[in-house]
């Protein structure tokens, strides 16, 4: 099984979650998900990552006036993307089924 990052992990998950986002609505998401910042260029990064894995496809939506005629490039998971997810899910799942709850008794309290 391949690995993949937490970012790609999250970001993927969106997409599943989603069906399709743009790069903005990634970031809006991942903010209200995790309570946490992250700049859209990351997201990007982690896209453009993932689609050369074959995890992610896209395509460019609809030019509109409220972008100066720009297009917003639309993204959504593949199927080997929710596989990679699911493998990886059930995986950790199966790992933290096995893990006993520790006494922390070298730990500081």
């Amino acid at each position: 099984m391949e690995l993949m990052g937490t970012l790609e992990e999250i970001v993927l998950m969106i997409l599943l979650k989603y069906e399709e986002c743009h790069g903005v609505e990634i970031v809006q998401q991942y903010e209200e998900i995790l309570q946490r910042p992250i700049s859209l260029p990351a997201v990007h990064v982690v896209l453009k990552r993932m689609e050369k894995k074959g995890w992610v496809a896209s395509k460019f939506g609809e030019p509109t006036a409220r972008r100066g005629g720009r297009r917003k490039r639309i993204y959504w998971a593949t199927l080997a993307g929710y596989q990679i997810v699911r493998d990886i899910q059930e995986a950790k799942s199966g790992f933290w089924n096995s893990i006993k709850e520790p006494s922390f008794r070298y730990g500081i309290n």
